[in-house]
């Protein structure tokens, strides 16, 4: 029995352009969903069903060779050869259907809005270059997630990536095994996080 309180979700970061994703849903939820995949992960290959699709949506889509529209209502062979699917329909019994075809073909699914339903969530993500910190609420409030994704925004220097770059030169010159290594890594970024 598991007695430890908070957010007991396990972060991950997945190499999406060599997964299978399906959207279904293809309005300003889809949109936004399709919005986070490109941003964060431009190469992957994403199916969108939907039987109606905002403009926006179709304008964003088409700017992605990878990304494929079907205008069609949502059938359980949608998800054939599929690795993850959103469901993005904001009708909750559609969603729930989509839900029991994904779970017996053992694809993680994730319900907008609807945190009960999801086997994971799309946290909210700062990226500074090859930094990337992705932040989740444990889906209880997506908008301070935002708000504080915009704060880490501002905060985190505009030379990251330049520092990211120098650590890792420095890190291949250090002699040393494993714990050396880390050793001397860490007194080097303890100095420059220093208050």
């Amino acid at each position: 029995m598991n007695t430890q309180e908070g957010n007991l979700l396990f972060p991950v970061f997945l190499k999406l352009e060599e997964m299978q994703l399906l959207i279904v849903g293809g309005g300003n939820v889809g949109l936004e969903k399709l919005s986070a995949v490109v941003k964060n992960s431009p190469a992957t290959p994403v199916t969108m069903v939907a039987t109606w699709f905002a403009e926006e949506t179709r304008e964003l889509a088409s700017a992605y060779a990878n990304v494929i529209i079907l205008e069609k209502s949502f059938e359980p062979e949608d998800l054939d050869g599929k690795d993850l699917v959103i469901a993005a329909t904001g009708i909750r019994e559609m969603s729930e259907q989509i839900r029991t075809e994904a779970h017996k073909r053992k694809i993680l699914v994730n319900i907008a809005d609807t945190p009960d339903l999801c086997d994971f969530y799309l946290g909210s993500i700062v990226t500074k270059g090859d930094l990337k910190i992705a932040i989740s609420t444990n889906g209880k409030s997506p908008t301070l997630a935002k708000r504080i994704r915009e704060y880490l925004e501002e905060a985190l220097p505009d030379t990251t990536q330049q520092l990211l770059d120098n650590l890792q030169k420095i890190r291949m010159q250090i002699n040393g095994d494993f714990q050396a290594k880390l050793q001397a890594l860490n007194e080097l970024t303890e100095k420059v996080f220093k208050k």
